[in-house]
């Protein structure tokens, strides 16, 4: 069958032939066995309802294998023979080029090149998941293939519960992750429903199908490294940041430190990632001795040079053997994926990760110890480190969060509200006030033709842009849109690109909305093909998360949601083409509410009325949530924009002198 057939077969009247385990791809960390005897069948039974019933007898060993080999039941056999990657958007069989889109970019979260564990279907954060089987996969892109612009895919946490009429200008998807009741949303009830089959961890872009490999996050990443060298007044140049995780979004860091011109060391337990990440020529040395690692970083220090380096190792190990070999860290910070420190996220010191896998599934409980115990001895080191002078900064993948719970000496002496830890966030101190409070996030962009010149076209016009809105832009924001238009100056030779044909930049509404309204026009003008907005969940409105994304909101409404909610409702009969909602992402299951969308421009007048609606929306809603809050930034932001759009009006906090509580 050809590609197309393939689609529209969805999931096929025969049963496709047994696949073998291909031990050469990176997967997915066997799950612990969390299931009673009753569950067990009942996950079973949730799986084979996908199946005719003539195929149940062949399956259900099968699936049962499955269940008990690797704690889920990801339906290997369904598992396409095709290539998977982002195709053009006219290869795509459908009857609505929207509908083509996303499946364009489904495809682009489950590239071998994109996806960190791609035959579980996760993309990132080692449990981000597009879906939870190949079932549904499958049964989602023959629905996108026969929608009408007269349709709603309805999806939930990966399951198409089917199509529903609509009309033109509603979302083609609704999709909504992990959405629990809220005292069914600890970890192990994650792992439980997981299992189940009846629930998934969308991450923030993996579940909403607008991962763009993890150049996603360099650009933050590089502004990040940039201000928090700024901030301690000190050139990257020569300097060194410390940090640690190279798969999916975190192998970001080792680039931005390039960019950014210091020298990075970051280190890696997993083999294969850390050579997937050495093969993409996103970080330049692996090294797996620190003798070693300790010389390469003292040569690199004295010659100034721009290089990063991968340690195949603990992190640990790295900050202790800096310490006592006098090495100074100007910055630090961590990004394994914390959020789920217990089933792969994080890897305790002193075992490989060959029996740290064995542990974690054979002895959870032990394995939770030693994670605990390593967090101890983790920022025990950092301290050392702080107290000769680094800058350490959370880097929202809830390191403090679970160091605190696992004991380690990180909180305040002398906490306020909202600041608890003795390290702030990095949305604290770097990207709320300098980016999100002024409205600047990660707008993103794909080119549907798949075509690398369509992407310089927009690289090019993106820049003309900015430089046109730098020109009449107030003081206060003139260093982000200079860093802005830096970053998209250098992204050809950065060579930023893996999976789709894709750009990310920090842009306000009105850098957003003008690069858009210039995107369609050159589309309808036959220019470039097609484009793909979105952006990622980590962002002014989409995300409430009171350790990251909302942690320099000081009112007391950072462990509310009423944001993340607002924005992806206000998103849907905005012009979205489609919409997500998800519970969980960076910081974990429980801990965070984050939503976001994905828009198709056409060259038309509707993509035009679209854009304009709800980009405006998009992130001015954030704004006057923070603004309320009453940070600064965001109430210079949100007057400036009400006095842009006269319909706009905006509650605006009473400011109160803090010498009245002197008396009480």
């Amino acid at each position: 069958m050809t590609f197309q057939e393939h689609i529209l077969q969805g999931i096929p009247n025969s049963l496709p032939e047994s696949k073998p385990y291909d031990s050469d791809i990176n997967h997915a960390p066997k799950r612990k066995n969390i299931l009673s005897d009753e569950e067990k069948i009942l996950a079973l039974r949730n799986a084979l309802r996908y199946f005719d019933p003539k195929h149940h007898e062949t399956l259900l060993p099968e699936f049962k294998n499955e269940l008990e080999t690797y704690g889920r039941i990801y339906m290997y056999r369904l598992r396409p023979n095709y290539k998977m990657y982002a195709r053009p958007i006219d290869e795509y069989p459908a009857k609505t080029k929207q509908a083509a889109a996303i499946m364009l970019m489904i495809q682009n979260n489950l590239d071998y090149a994109v996806a960190q564990h791609p035959h579980e279907l996760i993309t990132y954060g080692g449990n981000g998941g597009v879906f939870s089987n190949w079932a549904q996969y499958l049964l989602t892109m023959k629905y996108l293939a026969e929608m009408t612009e007269e349709q709603t895919l309805v999806m939930y946490s990966g399951h198409p519960m089917g199509l529903f009429p609509s009309h033109k200008d509603a979302p083609r998807v609704v999709a909504t992750n992990g959405m629990m009741i809220p005292n069914y949303s600890k970890p192990d009830d994650w792992e439980k429903y997981n299992a189940l089959g009846v629930t998934q961890y969308g991450q923030m872009t993996a579940g909403s199908y607008m991962y763009i490999g993890p150049q996603g996050i360099v650009h933050g990443t590089t502004i990040t490294v940039l201000n928090g060298f700024r901030k301690i007044k000190k050139s990257p140049k020569g300097n060194l940041f410390v940090t640690s995780g190279l798969g999916g979004m975190s192998g970001a860091q080792p680039k931005a430190g390039n960019i950014a011109g210091c020298i990075t060391v970051c280190a890696e337990v997993n083999p294969k990632i850390t050579q997937v990440r050495l093969d993409q020529g996103w970080i330049d040395e692996k090294i797996t001795d620190l003798d070693q690692l300790v010389s390469r970083v003292e040569q690199a220090k004295q010659y100034k040079e721009t290089i990063s380096i991968a340690y195949l190792g603990n992190v640990v190990d790295v900050w202790e053997k800096f310490d006592e070999a006098n090495i100074t860290i100007d910055l630090g910070s961590d990004q394994t994926s914390l959020h789920n420190p217990w089933a792969g996220g994080y890897y305790p010191v002193g075992l490989s990760f060959e029996e740290s896998n064995i542990l974690m599934a054979n002895n959870p409980n032990l394995f939770k110890e030693k994670v605990q115990e390593t967090l101890r001895r983790h920022a025990k080191a950092i301290n050392k480190h702080t107290a000769k002078g680094t800058y350490f900064f959370d880097y929202g993948n809830a390191f403090l969060l679970e160091a605190s719970r696992a004991g380690a000496d990180v909180m305040a002496k002398k906490p306020t509200h909202g600041r608890e830890f003795k390290y702030p966030s990095y949305v604290q101190d770097i990207m709320g006030p300098m980016c999100f409070d002024y409205g600047f996030g990660p707008f993103r962009w794909v080119c549907a033709s798949g075509k690398p010149e369509d992407l310089a076209k927009t690289d090019a016009i993106a820049c003309q842009v900015l430089e046109e809105i730098k020109r009449n832009s107030p003081e206060e924001i003139q260093q982000q849109m200079a860093d802005n238009i830096q970053w998209i100056k250098g992204a050809q030779e950065n060579k930023l690109v893996v999976g789709s044909q894709a750009r990310i930049l920090y842009a306000d509404a009105e850098g957003r909305m003008k690069i858009a309204k210039a995107f369609n026009n050159a589309i309808a003008k036959g220019e470039i093909g097609q484009i793909i907005l979105g952006r990622d969940h980590h962002d002014v409105s989409g995300t409430d998360s009171p350790y990251r994304e909302t942690s320099n909101i000081y009112d007391g409404s950072r462990y509310t949601a009423d944001m993340a909610i607002q924005n992806v409702i206000g998103d849907s009969f905005r012009g979205a083409t489609w919409v997500s909602i998800h519970n969980g992402g960076g910081v974990g299951w429980g801990e965070v509410i984050n939503g976001g969308f994905g828009m198709v421009l056409d060259g038309s007048n509707d993509a035009e009325r679209r854009l304009k609606s709800m980009l405006f929306w998009d992130v001015n809603n954030g704004i006057s949530r923070r603004s309320w809050a009453r940070n600064d930034e965001a109430i210079f932001a949100i007057k400036r924009a009400m006095k842009a759009e006269p319909n706009l009006k905006v509650t605006l906090p009473n400011l109160v002198n803090d010498k009245l509580f002197n008396a009480i």
